[in-house]
């Protein structure tokens, strides 16, 4: 079912520890808003906020540009839009992955319509060989290779996002 372990536990709770100090140092005096893309990034936002040294404010937002696919199919879809204004705020996007880059391409010039402060993205996993379109990446945990990756909140249709490392899934599983 699984090629192998990509990233483990113990690398993922290092890497989350280093991009939270980095945030911390870089907002310093502020309290930005963390805006979580459900469901994938639930995990990395979460770990990514306990390990804060500032204030912060946390909303959600559910998009997707894949639905039972494993292409993305370029158009945003908002399932589930923000709660709160960011009018003024200094948003930090967070992403479980970067893939194509269409989804936080359009999430980002979205966002800035509703003019924030500024808008930060904070991506977990990058897969910079499978990047259309080009998406400043303020924080990243990890650039992978072209792989299906699953596991600490990323799943393959609504599978295996529970798994506490990331890892290869075996394309037997999603070329039936």
């Amino acid at each position: 079912m699984f090629d192998r372990v990509l990233i483990s536990k113990e690398e993922i709770d290092k890497k989350v520890k280093e991009i939270s100090a980095q945030i911390s140092k870089d907002y310093e005096g502020l309290n930005p808003v963390f805006i979580c893309i459900m469901k994938g990034s639930m995990f990395f936002t979460a770990d990514l906020l306990r390990y804060l040294t500032i204030p912060a404010q946390l909303d959600f937002m559910c998009v997707s540009s894949y639905g039972s696919s494993t292409e993305s199919s370029g158009i945003l879809k908002i399932k589930t839009d923000l709660a709160s204004d960011i009018e003024g705020k200094h948003v930090i996007i967070v992403e479980d992955i970067i893939d194509s880059g269409n989804t936080l391409y359009n999430l980002k010039n979205l966002l800035a319509t509703r003019n924030p402060a500024s808008v930060k993205i904070c991506a977990f996993l990058d897969k910079p060989d499978r990047r259309l379109r080009e998406v400043a990446v303020d924080y990243v945990g990890y650039a992978i290779p072209d792989e299906f990756v699953v596991g600490y909140g990323l799943d393959y249709n609504e599978d295996f996002r529970t798994l506490p490392d990331v890892r290869i899934l075996s394309r037997s599983v999603y070329e039936k």
